[in-house]
């Protein structure tokens, strides 16, 4: 295939992908199947592999993220993005309703319209021609933070507009509950700090250095206003054109003409909250007229013509009945409060994790106490305070005998080794682990590579298809990529992505094994910490023994990178700098699809530093430490 052949293929599948994306992500109305929008992307990314020029930023394949970024650059905002006035009652917004009637000298209540306030991040998309151009934080409402590649991996935001406009737009980047809840139960499993809420959880996510990483989040945004001039009149109008070039709009908004028909609506709004599939922290209510708006005008930090209602959280009093304590498969201990079932945001709630002994001190909790307890961003329950003490003391978390502390320990770490991510073992959920765990059939993860047909059918529930299905399912794992591997051992901090990289840069578990923790913290995105955490595990014997029981047992344990050749095999390089004839995707993607490496760092083991315009830190320390740098032409002769 040719290149003009391959740039009029990419241009045809790039099309139907984005019309795809936007049926389904913004209009919620999907035209073809997942698997034959995977095989489209994968016919993309396969041009794109043997034509890397064609991976622009606004290839679809770019929704998964670019490169990892060192910092995020200081934008200056084109139209000062500025906050709300905030009201917390029915008297406040009618006073609100006093100030607008005052200001345009009229007794009559002009056109309000009322939206739901989606709890997220505040950013700015700008178009140029119709084209996505730059995407920015709010920051301080005059400079924020260009987060264009992370902003790219939401498939909801338009990477072109059916029209060559000109145009700014304001919307609310957030993590819808379903995308929260997952988030939430992977961090747990991998024993990493939980995320309190999904609009913390949506900034930290926005704000990943690694666009890979934001792109795993499920993020979403509406877009509720248009900050530069669009010719509309007024916010309804607006709100219609944004609809039309293709933005995933505020949905719900409401008009009305007057405060009384607006305090309804807002308490509606409240009543319905756990209804919606995002959180919510309040509505907001605007002029519709924009010269009304300028009439109004504005105070020296918001403006005159609207107002955010915000709710106050939920929150009921419930009898703490006891306090369970889990174990992980770290071993680590987690008290979860049972209590007697409330009713919050919609649903019906009975557990509540303490997280640990700190906070269980902190609350003063013990059971038979009554407790306050809400959801946290709507989604997660957690215990507030102790509305009345019916107890002597505070509970102090007590381990589990030796034997039952084992057992569960176990059960946690096959569930992880078999879960998706890991060695994706087919089959084996909690119940059966349990079972074969309390028989006795397995005592650590590698004996499931001994389990037998013979051994299954002992077990309550399981016949001669189910048991031979298990089996081969088992089998199967045995030739997963080593760092599926790796993330199955369960290492603390040590994701499937970590695992990636560290089996990148060792290529078999010898090498990750014998590494010295200055080899592992040069690993790109590794660091001291979770080099600490590797090197720690990979020398103690339970670690050791597990590795090696798996070797015999016919586990993969050798690494091999997907590369469409060998020319820069074993070669390590960091772009650093604007480049000008490709963009760094571009070249990170022809550097790993001819065998080399990327790293985010400059260290002794880089073989070579590319270095464009304006190249800053790493062009110094790559000099100081004898480093050769190239120029991207070179790195095209390599």
């Amino acid at each position: 295939m040719s290149i003009e052949q391959a740039r009029t293929a990419h241009a045809q599948l790039s099309g139907e992908i984005e019309a795809a994306n936007h049926a389904y992500y913004v209009m919620d109305a999907p035209t073809i199947t997942d698997s034959e929008y995977d095989t489209m992307l994968r016919r993309l990314e396969d041009l794109e592999s043997q034509f890397p020029q064609l991976c622009t930023p606004d290839s679809p394949t770019q929704r998964v993220g670019g490169a990892a970024l060192n910092t995020f650059e200081k934008v200056t905002h084109t139209v000062q993005m500025g906050s709300l006035q905030d009201v917390f009652s029915d008297d406040e917004l009618r006073a609100f309703d006093g100030r607008v009637k005052k200001a345009l000298e009229s007794e009559q209540s002009p056109l309000y319209v009322v939206e739901p306030k989606v709890d997220g991040l505040s950013v700015s998309l700008e178009y140029v021609g119709g084209v996505f151009v730059i995407g920015a934080t709010r920051g301080d409402g005059f400079v924020g933070e260009d987060v264009t590649a992370n902003i790219r991996t939401i498939k909801s935001v338009p990477y072109t507009l059916p029209r060559p406009v000109d145009i700014v737009v304001r919307g609310e980047v957030f993590m819808p509950q379903s995308s929260f809840e997952r988030l939430v139960k992977s961090q747990e499993e991998r024993g990493e700090q939980v995320a309190k809420n999904p609009r913390n959880a949506a900034a930290g996510s926005l704000r990943q250095k690694d666009p890979k990483i934001t792109a795993t989040r499920e993020l979403d945004i509406y877009v509720f206003n248009v900050q530069s001039d669009s010719g509309a009149t007024t916010h309804r109008q607006s709100l219609e054109l944004l609809a039309e070039l293709g933005f995933k709009v505020i949905p719900g908004y409401k008009v009305f003409d007057d405060i009384e028909l607006v305090i309804e609506h807002i308490a509606r709004i409240g009543e319905n909250r756990h209804t919606f599939a995002f959180d919510i922290d309040g509505a907001v209510v605007k002029v519709d007229d924009f010269a009304l708006r300028e009439q109004i005008g504005y105070t020296s930090k918001v403006p005159k013509w609207a107002a955010a209602f915000k709710y106050p959280p939920e929150e009921k009093e419930t009898r703490l009945l006891d306090i369970e304590v889990n174990v992980g498969r770290t071993g680590a201990l987690t008290p979860v409060a049972i209590f007697e079932p409330v009713t919050l945001a919609g649903t019906t709630v009975s557990r509540a994790s303490l997280h640990n002994q700190d906070i269980i001190d902190a609350l003063g909790v013990n059971i038979g106490d009554t407790i306050v307890v809400r959801k946290a961003g709507d989604i997660i329950p957690e215990v507030v305070r102790v509305a009345a003490k019916n107890s002597e003391g505070v509970y102090v978390i007590t381990a589990p005998d030796a034997q039952t502390f084992e057992d569960a320990q176990l059960l946690r770490k096959i569930e992880h080794c078999a879960s998706r991510s890991a060695m994706n073992i087919d089959g084996l959920g909690t119940a059966i682990v349990k079972q074969l765990v309390e028989s006795g059939l397995v005592r650590t993860v590698a004996d499931l590579y001994k389990l037998t047909q013979e051994d299954l059918l002992k077990l309550e529930g399981f016949k001669d298809k189910s048991a031979d299905n298990l089996v081969s399912a088992i089998a199967a794992s045995k030739v997963n990529p080593l760092d599926r591997v790796l993330f199955a051992l369960g290492i603390s901090g040590v994701g499937r992505s970590i695992a990636t990289l560290l089996c990148e840069a060792f290529g078999d578990i010898e090498r990750i094994m014998n590494a010295d923790k200055d080899a592992l913290a040069c690993v790109d995105k590794v660091g001291d910490v979770l080099a600490d955490n590797v090197y720690t595990a990979m020398r103690e014997p339970h670690t050791v023994a597990l590795i090696e029981a798996l070797r015999r047992n016919g586990v993969t344990m050798a690494y091999t990178a997907k590369a469409t050749s060998s020319d820069l095999a074993g070669l390590t390089f960091v772009l650093t700098g604007t480049l000008t004839t490709m963009t760094r995707e571009q070249a990170k993607s022809l550097i790993e699809s001819r065998g080399g490496k990327c790293s985010g760092a400059v260290s002794k083991k880089t073989d070579y530093v590319v270095a464009g315009e304006n190249a800053g830190s790493k062009l110094t320390k790559a000099e100081s430490l004898g480093v050769k740098v190239i120029s991207e032409n070179e790195l095209q002769e390599l």
